[in-house]
């Protein structure tokens, strides 16, 4: 991977984090459960867009888990500088990242 496709990757990983952590619970303040569907349909919908479509991440053979992990570490890393958590908690992030790399996998596979 050249450094230009590694920064654009890392970027599309950071655009995903970072709109889940700055809209996510605004959406949800604001509009109760439908606020958490319309961000998951607007946030990652679009940054699927933006990544996959447009091109931003560069895909290998594990394309399927970019986007989850790029949101756990992401989240782990804002819990750990921002909010000044415990890694202990911030890992619960990671658990779950990996959980729904493997499941989102795992459903893609069946459907091939």
């Amino acid at each position: 991977m050249t450094l230009q496709l590694g920064l654009a990757t890392f970027s599309g990983g950071f655009i995903f984090a970072f709109l889940i952590r700055l809209l996510w619970g605004e959406l949800v303040t604001n509009f109760g459960p439908a606020g958490g569907w319309l961000a998951a349909g607007f946030i990652v919908g679009t940054t699927w867009s933006l990544n996959h479509g447009v091109g931003l991440i560069y895909q290998t053979g594990a394309a399927w888990i970019d986007m989850a992990y790029a949101a756990g570490f992401g989240l782990f890393a804002a819990n750990i500088i921002v909010d000044k958590a415990d890694v202990g908690k911030g890992f619960v992030n990671i658990v779950f990242a990996i959980i729904g790399g493997i499941l989102g996998g795992f459903l893609l596979s069946c459907m091939g």
